[in-house]
């Protein structure tokens, strides 16, 4: 098979959770677990870090992988889900895999596939444990898909554990408290392995805690050694002044934009902090380097891209009400004549409630991406229309955002989002 059809196959055969949602969820470690002792315990061949929570996951993977790749070390990447490609989801030193690695990996264990019937996301990190190890990574940062404590990435036994954002999202999956969500989360602490929490929520503290007691881990909150006293954006980068308990201030310079990256980069800091007392050798300059050129190094899009000027036009993937919440404050620190917004959702969110946070002075065009999972574009009408969010549906992503662009004026804003998979097709 060549890659088209391998990935048709893959599609066709595997249940994918970005695809169709809750009916690929496969609970629990059994399937990730008989995948890998076939390919003879690859995640076991290399060293890893493995980083949960709600929101800010994939950045903070993305800037770990860049500090440790500007110190000279050969990383390997794991994150979902994609946004154009597959490939996209298995990187060395920010190069995704090849198409090649994809189909002979399928075509090598097409019968343990077909015996063991993972979904999509068990196969993919089978597939990326067997790459990394094949490759001798130095280190891989690994993403959680969805949740911690049974998702397919726990099999690992990291060197160290990052959680970053706790929100409400998944709920039918995770709980629909912070303290449940938390704690589905804090399922990737493992015995004895340090573990680093980004921010801290007086609601999910006592939970990671309590856990981090239990495994007797150590555990560090990233904002309670850090802290942001200074934020400004300077000629394409954030520049923040940040401030240690110990007294120490550093300016840094990030290239990923978004006001929300200021508490990620907490926690990559104290992940830093972790490394370093490990015995990896990451220098102030290195550290500097790969938060500087982060997006760059790790080939990391849609989080707060600039697509355009006049009119500038953003692109995030934000898609939960924490991370939207957050995506909306920071648009009130712009200025415009018009605010436009392209969006999109899939089915299984709060959709009614998220739409809650968006202003109703703004113009909408509605959408959905090209997934079966997408809410269609009119039932999305006419729940924003009944929130007074006044807009038109459209055919396409495509088509919403070309009509955004020929309404708009120069000094207009266009903001693009609500779904992942919104983003991908722009």
């Amino acid at each position: 098979m060549n890659y088209e059809e391998t990935i048709a196959y893959l599609y066709h055969r595997l249940p994918a959770f970005h695809r169709v949602g809750g009916a690929a969820m496969k609970a629990g470690l059994t399937n990730i677990t008989a995948l890998c002792s076939a390919l003879g315990d690859p995640h076991t061949h290399f060293k890893s870090i493995h980083v949960a929570g709600t929101n800010g996951k994939g950045s903070t993977s993305h800037m770990l992988s860049a500090i440790l790749q500007s110190a000279g070390y050969k990383v390997g990447l794991h994150t979902s889900p994609h946004l154009k490609s597959f490939t996209e989801r298995f990187k060395i030193n920010g190069c995704p895999c090849s198409e090649e690695t994809i189909c002979a990996f399928v075509a090598e264990n097409r019968g343990l596939i077909e015996k063991i019937q993972p979904s999509f996301f068990e196969i993919s990190v089978a597939l990326a444990f067997d790459y990394f190890a094949k490759e001798k990574v130095d280190i891989a940062v690994i993403e959680v898909g969805l949740g911690g404590r049974l998702d397919s990435t726990n099999i690992i036994t990291p060197i160290l554990s990052v959680i970053t954002n706790i929100s409400l999202d998944h709920t039918e999956f995770l709980g629909n408290t912070l303290p449940l969500i938390a704690a589905e989360k804090a399922g990737i602490i493992k015995p004895h392995i340090p573990v680093v929490v980004s921010e801290t929520h007086p609601e999910t503290e006592p939970v990671f805690r309590a856990k981090a007691t239990e495994a007797d881990s150590k555990i560090v909150f990233g904002d309670q050694q850090y802290e942001i006293i200074q934020s400004t954006l300077e000629k394409g980068k954030r520049v923040i002044t940040v401030k240690s308990v110990r007294g120490e201030t550093r300016n840094l310079a990030i290239d990923l934009l978004g006001v929300y990256q200021t508490k990620n980069v907490l926690g990559v800091l104290q992940a830093v902090d972790e490394l370093k007392m490990l015995g990896w050798e990451l220098s102030d300059q290195q550290v500097n380097e790969g938060l500087a050129n982060a997006t760059k190094l790790s080939q990391l899009k849609g989080r707060w891209q600039v697509l355009q000027e006049q009119p500038i036009v953003i692109a995030d993937v934000a898609h939960n009400y924490g991370g939207l919440n957050e995506t909306l404050s920071q648009l009130r620190q712009y200025e415009y004549t018009q605010l436009r917004f392209v969006l999109g959702f899939v089915k299984d969110k709060d959709v009614a409630g998220v739409l809650e946070l968006f202003p109703k002075d703004a113009h909408y065009y509605f959408c959905a991406a090209d997934l079966p999972r997408s809410l269609p574009a009119d039932e999305l009408k006419k729940i924003g229309n009944d929130l007074g969010l006044k807009g038109n549906a459209f055919a396409s992503v495509h088509a919403a955002l070309e009509a955004a662009q020929t309404e708009s004026s120069p000094a207009d804003f266009i903001y693009v989002g609500g779904s992942t998979f919104v983003v991908a097709e722009v």
